[in-house]
């Protein structure tokens, strides 16, 4: 199917979201090309449908937010919060992304080929997120369940506070947050870390993650731990 092209010089970012939230059967196969980003925020916002949008350049706060079954890829790099409370499909940055990658994504594929600024993957719900760099202190804060694969290293307080997200780290982790622990890594661990990478075009040795998970010890309140974990 020929590709449609939104030049955002001289339509507006409603005009995209609108076209992107019409009817999914219609829209199911299309190939969309954004051009002119310039970093403009809410770029490809809450489509539900099974299409290709390809933004051309960079992207402001919150590019594919809330997506459902589409692909969307930014040829560029992203600001906060991009793939934030993504359901289904895949978000993938070939550039950098700011701060709350990820954020509270429910399900789906978010890949940043670069690095990834603080806090990616805070409230990770179910998603998988694949950083071919590294990612900034309190990454997958709070994360409830999903996986995060970093292929670089990660900054402080990695992990803090996890539930049941499992985190694949390659390189040095600077420290490790509240109830967050490293974990023998099975056959399982390196099966979902290949799978993983492949998803995410990448080539790395799957026995080369560590794994971190929780230890389980803030999931009931302790009154004599004295605030200290």
């Amino acid at each position: 199917m020929e590709s449609l092209n939104f030049d955002l010089e001289t339509q507006t970012v409603r005009d995209l979201n609108q076209y992107l939230h019409g009817d999914a059967a219609a829209l199911a196969g299309q190939r969309i090309a954004v051009t002119s980003p310039n970093g403009a925020h809410n770029i490809a916002v809450g489509v539900d449908a099974e299409l290709h949008v390809t933004i051309k350049g960079h992207a402001g706060y919150y590019a594919g937010g809330m997506n459902q079954q589409a692909t969307i890829v930014i040829e560029g790099s992203a600001g906060t919060g991009v793939a934030e409370n993504m359901m289904s499909g895949k978000v993938h940055v070939r550039g950098f992304a700011s701060n709350g990658a990820g954020a509270s994504a429910h399900g789906g594929l978010l890949v940043i080929d670069g690095d990834a600024g603080l806090r990616c993957g805070i409230s990770l719900k179910g998603g998988d997120i694949v950083v071919g760099g590294s990612v900034g202190s309190f990454s997958a804060f709070m994360a409830q369940a999903g996986r995060m694969v970093i292929c670089g290293d990660a900054g402080d307080a990695l992990g803090d506070s996890l539930y049941e997200a499992v985190l694949y780290v390659r390189g040095a982790v600077k420290s490790l947050g509240a109830d967050a622990q490293y974990e023998p890594v099975s056959d399982a661990d390196l099966d979902a870390v290949r799978l993983l990478l492949a998803a995410a075009g990448l080539d790395h040795d799957p026995a080369s993650f560590k794994r971190i998970a929780s230890a389980r010890t803030l999931y009931h309140w302790n009154a004599d731990a004295n605030q200290e974990y």
